[in-house]
């Protein structure tokens, strides 16, 4: 888990409680678009009503501050060493087009290794696409869960057997090393930190001012082989919304079939060219964040946030939440009044 640092004291009261440290590593080659990700994110995370912010972000380099190369036709100054790292609670890498031996063999520079060495024992370490051969080479992925953008996953197995590597993921959370794959999978996996941090209220609004969609589930394929429909056919989008405001009630699929006045067939083949898995998955998907919306924000009972979710019974949501987060809605809501009365 990553530090917490206790607020101090002042004459007239606690302070405010220290942001959690967000060190962002730029290193040659970085994508820019990438890179901007955890700053978008992680500052736009804020409490309500109150807004204050509950991350701070900073960008270092492996060198003395100064200009860093990105794979586009501009380069970017990077005013903080890697002794920046040193002050991290949470640590991402993200994706370089420029690796060196790092892609090519395996291993790290010896100006890389210094660099790493300023991360304390129990820091967050969190990887967007090809960032994750950073965490490999370095040893800190050896016998554990990780992905990387899907063209890149042959080759990250093949240079790092020990790695379980799963390309059809968007990322995996490891608890303390999380990686995602490329290019948007970064902002989701960044939105799964502050979900996981601080509640789905929170990331929900981080999601709409950044204008995408507030959770795809980390276990949704990264790729899909199957061509988009074009834009002059009809979409599903008429029924997921009619879903998502009757949530509470029984859903059939052929219900939703029938706001599209397709068949179910067709319908179903649709959603899953549009959306990546199947009608009942998402269904599944969106109760379960209604559930832990309400179980974050209302005093509601167990049962009672079982019915307006959708799940009918207490026993039917603790197995769906305990197999999404891995806790029981008891342990769920309890955490996150914790993280609230920090």
């Amino acid at each position: 888990m990553a530090h917490l640092t206790a607020p101090p004291e002042t004459p007239t009261g606690p302070a405010e409680p220290a942001r959690h440290r967000v060190v962002v590593l730029a290193l040659d080659g970085v994508i820019p678009f990438e890179l901007g990700i955890p700053q978008r994110i992680f500052k736009g995370a804020r409490t309500t009503p109150e807004q204050r912010r509950l991350y701070s972000v900073v960008t270092c380099s492996i060198r003395p501050p100064g200009p860093v190369r990105t794979d586009a036709d501009f380069a970017i100054l990077v005013e903080h060493g890697p002794e920046a790292l040193a002050t991290a609670d949470t640590v991402v890498i993200p994706a370089s087009y420029e690796l060196g031996p790092v892609y090519e063999e395996g291993r790290l520079t010896p100006e890389l290794t210094a660099a790493l060495a300023h991360i304390r024992p129990g820091t967050r370490l969190v990887s967007i696409c090809t960032g994750g051969y950073v965490l490999a080479a370095a040893g800190l992925l050896d016998g554990r869960p990780a992905t990387t953008h899907w063209s890149s996953a042959d080759h990250f197995q093949q240079l790092f057997p020990q790695v379980r590597v799963d390309p059809d993921v968007l990322f995996i959370d490891d608890g303390d090393v999380l990686t995602s794959a490329g290019v948007a999978a970064g902002i989701d996996l960044c939105l799964h930190v502050v979900r996981r941090d601080h509640g789905t209220a929170v990331a929900n609004e981080v999601a709409r001012r950044t204008v995408v969609p507030p959770h795809r589930d980390g276990g949704q394929a990264q790729y899909i082989h199957r061509p988009l429909p074009e834009p002059q056919l009809a979409t599903t989008r008429t029924a997921r919304a009619w879903a998502l405001g009757r949530l509470d009630q029984p859903l059939q699929l052929r219900d939703m079939a029938e706001q599209e006045s397709m068949s179910v067939r067709t319908f179903t083949r649709r959603f899953r060219e549009e959306v990546g898995i199947s009608p009942g998955q998402w269904l599944t998907q969106q109760r379960v964040e209604r559930a832990r919306h309400l179980l974050e924000s209302t005093e509601l009972s167990v049962d009672q946030v079982a019915r307006d979710a959708g799940f009918g019974t207490a026993q039917s949501m603790r197995q769906h939440l305990q197999a999404a987060v891995g806790v029981t809605p008891t342990t769920y809501r309890r955490t996150f009044r914790d993280v609230a009365t920090r």
